[in-house]
């Protein structure tokens, strides 16, 4: 088996490169661990279950967040192959793994859930796949299961990719049935790699991660000519050149080779520090004759949602802004930006591509650089036009300008709900008090209906996914992409202590929902902020304008206890003087909002981060 691995260069009529996409929970990562073991690249005292998810969030949360690519030796009528699997993500907020390893490969596995059915990420991915010419292989999982139904989602299946119900696979990754066979359709259908193994040496990169021992590790799909170790590379978009000190396979571990020839996937070590020399969608060539057009690449990934992300204890800063740079290397979406608030001191304006990657993000910051973190409420990007003609961009609602504001531009998603049809009623009310405009229906089978919205994805990050679930009993499925922007009648809305705004409970919101957004908080934080000597009022206002208003009582010591009887006028001079000595302490007393209080303000109950990886 080894030997296998380690030949030079494999002819690439014998390559198949191929990936595995699906939605969240459809199998993809057991159908992946079958694969390695019946291909013997894994033995059964090194297994174990999801083997290519790697970190322990992976496992925990039972999700693929990182893409993992693996050599799989396989054998069809006494000739060798090599097979070249990636393993991809199934979150709608991952899609851009999904991207980068599509271009990677010639063919696609399209996994379906056989008890469930197609999903809206199912067509998503899809989709993707038929832009870059991939062939489609569709394949029914969890046949096994009392509740498939295989032959009612075969013809689903059939219907979307345009061929016939006996051509849909059907497998159970977890008894191993039909994986076999799988694996030679797999050879059958996807075609061989196409380059020229004469032409100067281009190679695409798909990924890059950072080892904290051997630097950037970068991996690749070579396309014409070959990469051998010890030659010099040069990067085309940067014209950075680097030493190639190892250039390997992953079989399914890391293992060094003679080089990597036309259509073969593998990766590189430079001992470079800088996984910005790595650029995902560059070409690797030779210094010395090398190439001189690039492959085209990828578009890069482009924030949905902004929070800020301080730490709790303001001295760890400089330990988030490391855990920030560490953790860019491995996560090329993620973005960041220093920035402060008064009242949570210094921390960094974060741009994710949802509120899944905005979880996992905060969760591998505070486990694996042992922070504790606050998160604010996730916002988007607006555009905003003043009066006197100039334009800004607000990621932040402390940017707001205060200047007369002409128009705001907000940014609009279009979004498919995928949800039995006896729920269409429930789905329709919902989209449309989130401002959703219907861009058309079509019924996939007789049971199942696909709706297609355009709303404002400041609509969608808060609790649009709990709120869709709730109405459906969790049968709906959500997937969305952006579509340009559009003019919004938006509003600042402060939140002011003893007439003093608070920057980090500032949002923006339409202004029909802003009264619902101003008492909500109002009511919530006079319940966490802890009463003072004396009255503190909380109030919400858009400008100069308040809208709500609560109360926080004052603590009263009671100075009448010694008065027993006696005359009214004695007690009424004594509330007298204790109502000048709190008049006084007013003006000089400030309001101190407890740590608890930001954390349990800015909660993600409120912000719907609940909206977790059960999409």
């Amino acid at each position: 088996m080894s030997t296998f691995a380690d030949r030079t260069f494999t002819a690439p009529e014998r390559i198949r490169n191929f990936c595995i996409i699906a939605h969240i929970d459809h199998g993809k990562s057991t159908l992946a661990d079958r694969m390695l073991q019946y291909t013997g690249v894994l033995d059964e005292r090194s297994y174990r279950a999801q083997y290519l998810d790697r970190m322990d969030i992976e496992r925990e949360r039972g999700i693929t967040i990182k893409a993992q690519n693996v050599r799989l030796p396989w054998k069809v009528e006494d000739t060798e192959h090599v097979l070249h699997l990636i393993d991809t993500p199934g979150h709608v907020d991952f899609t851009y793994e999904v991207s980068r390893a599509l271009e990677a490969c010639e063919g696609a596995i399209l996994l379906v859930d056989a008890a469930q059915g197609i999903e809206a990420q199912t067509l998503a991915n899809l989709y993707l796949a038929l832009e870059k010419d991939l062939t489609i292989i569709p394949v029914l999982n969890k046949i096994d299961l009392p509740a498939a139904d295989p032959d009612r989602y075969a013809a689903e299946l059939a219907h979307i990719v345009g061929c016939e119900p006996s051509d849909v696979l059907r497998v159970s990754a977890k008894t191993g049935i039909g994986v076999r066979e799988l694996l030679n359709e797999v050879v059958r259908l996807v075609p061989a790699p196409v380059g020229d193994a004469e032409a100067p040496a281009r190679a695409m990169i798909f990924d890059s991660v950072y080892d904290t021992y051997r630097g950037v590790i970068t991996y690749i799909r070579v396309v014409d000519g070959k990469i051998t170790p010890r030659e010099r590379i040069k990067m085309m978009s940067t014209g950075a050149v680097h030493e190639l000190l190892e250039v390997g396979i992953v079989s399914p571990d890391a293992k060094p080779s003679d080089g990597l020839g036309v259509g073969e996937v593998g990766y590189l070590i430079t001992g470079v520090k800088d996984v910005r020399q790595s650029k995902v969608g560059d070409t690797v060539t030779s210094q010395r004759h090398g190439a001189t057009e690039a492959l085209t690449g990828y578009r890069e990934p482009r924030p949905m949602v902004y929070s800020g992300l301080y730490p709790v204890d303001g001295s760890d800063y400089p330990e988030l802004r490391e855990a920030l740079d560490k953790l860019q290397l491995n996560d090329a979406a993620l973005t960041y930006e220093p920035e402060t608030s008064t009242a949570l001191g210094f921390g960094f304006r974060c741009g994710f591509l949802g509120l899944l990657h905005l979880e996992i993000t905060r969760d591998r910051l505070e486990r694996e650089a042992g922070l504790d973190l606050i998160a604010t409420a996730p916002n988007v990007v607006y555009r905003v036009s003043l009066d006197d003609g100039t334009e800004m961009t607000v990621t932040n609602p402390s940017d707001w300008p205060s200047g007369k504001v002409a128009e705001v531009h907000e940014p609009v998603v279009k979004v498919t709900i995928l949800a039995p049809s006896e729920f269409i009623g429930a789905i329709m009310e919902l989209c449309q008090t989130r401002r959703g405009q219907l861009g058309g229906m079509d019924y996939l089978s007789e049971s199942r209906v696909e709706l297609r919205y355009t709303m404002p994805l400041a609509e969608i990050i808060f609790d649009f996914f709990d709120a869709l679930k709730s109405r459906t009993r969790g049968y709906a499925s959500l997937d969305y992409e952006e579509a340009g922007e559009q003019v919004a009648d938006l509003v600042k809305i402060d939140i002011l202590l003893q007439g003093e705004p608070v920057d980090a409970f500032s949002a923006i919101r339409h202004r029909d929902s802003a009264y619902a957004y101003g008492t909500t908080m109002a009511t919530k934080l006079r319940e966490l902020i802890p009463r003072q000597q004396f009255e503190v009022p909380i109030q919400a206002a858009i400008g100069s304008r308040i809208i709500a208003r609560e109360n926080i009582r004052a603590i009263r010591k009671d100075v009448l206890a010694k008065c027993y009887g006696g005359d009214i006028t004695r007690k009424r001079k004594l509330l007298e003087k204790q109502k000048e000595g709190k008049k006084r302490m007013k003006t000089i007393g400030r309001v101190e909002v407890p740590q608890e209080a930001f954390v349990a303000a800015l909660s993600t109950d409120e912000s719907g981060d609940k909206a977790k990886s059960k999409k």
